[in-house]
């Protein structure tokens, strides 16, 4: 037995993973607890950045910087042969450049500050014409020519016209003098127009009775306009500012109130405008010969209705 080998015992360790006592789980969750916290510091950041800060922001992310700096050579750029695709090659819905932005950007916030301000200015006039009827309303003088005072909202502003009635007319036969209770109604108005800032146009209205000698003589151009610059000479005495006034016109029976009825004594009136500014500054562009157009490019014509013709009809002796 002495002489026989010591047998070898060979002993073989059996690797295991680490299972709970290992390390590689928490390599995985702390990149985990890294993203979750990267994404509530951005929600974080998104709440309390400003609107226009967040605008800012993704106009960056959205345009090249080159083509926002120089103007680049993007496929979708404006130099690009095909300008932004689609059906139509002529429109450009990809990439733009910087100065082109800034035009489009500068046009949109001009008409949307014009538009905010027509608004604002109608809301004024709307308020005009109701502190008018409250005035009408409580004047009993007034309140008696009450269908005779015609208000509306026009294209040029607020329109006010004080029209004749087949027994109440408001001037003298066949004259400029105002009666009576025609300058109390002009006084009445004009201590409201004061109230706004906006000017006034004038004009004066006939019937379409022509006088015995026609229209080579004294006619209803020179009437109507005789009888506008009285009816403005009452404004001003009634306390309206001189400086206000901005036309005064005598449109004869051009633009007949009915036009169905061109005898109809309706037809005689005198409409006070209160200019809105557009308008204002259309008939100041025109006097200076200057071309006056809307936001669309288009002419902004005012009236030029050409004279009337004559009328075969006997003379009158109400006008």
């Amino acid at each position: 037995m002495s002489e026989q080998k010591a047998p070898i015992i060979v002993k073989r360790i059996k690797k295991t993973s680490g299972g709970h006592h290992g390390g590689a789980w928490k390599i995985a969750y702390a990149d985990f607890v890294t993203a979750m916290m990267a994404f509530f510091l951005l929600m974080w950041l998104l709440g309390s950045t400003t609107r226009g800060d967040l605008e800012g922001i993704a106009e960056y992310f959205k345009t090249p910087l080159k083509v926002a700096m120089q103007g680049g050579t993007g496929s979708g750029d404006s130099s690009s042969v095909i300008k932004g695709g689609g059906a139509d090659l002529t429109r450009k819905n990809g990439q733009i450049k910087k100065g082109e932005v800034d035009a489009d950007r500068k046009s949109y916030n001009l008409k949307a500050a014009q538009a905010e301000l027509e608004r604002l200015e109608t809301a004024k006039l709307k308020q005009l014409k109701q502190r008018l009827e409250a005035a009408i309303d409580r004047n009993p003088t007034l309140k008696q020519f009450k269908r005779q005072l015609l208000i509306d909202i026009t294209s040029e502003g607020l329109r006010i016209q004080i029209v004749d009635e087949q027994n109440r007319p408001m001037f003298n036969l066949a004259s400029a003098e105002l009666q009576p209770y025609t300058k109390v109604i002009l006084h009445e108005i004009a201590q409201v127009l004061n109230d706004v800032e906006n000017r006034i146009s004038l004009s004066g209205h006939t019937d379409a009775r022509p006088y015995a000698n026609g229209e080579r003589g004294y006619s209803n151009w020179e009437l109507s306009a005789d009888r506008a610059n009285a009816s403005r000479r009452e404004l001003i005495v009634g306390g309206m500012s001189e400086a206000k006034m901005l036309r005064v016109v005598g449109l004869a029976s051009s633009v007949p109130f009915t036009q169905a009825k061109p005898f109809d004594p309706v037809n005689r009136r005198i409409s006070i405008i209160v200019l809105n500014k557009r308008t204002e500054e259309a008939i100041t562009k025109e006097a200076s010969g200057a071309e006056v157009t809307d936001q669309n490019g288009a002419s902004d014509a005012l009236d030029r209705r050409a004279p009337p013709s004559d009328v075969a009809a006997p003379a009158a002796a109400a006008k």
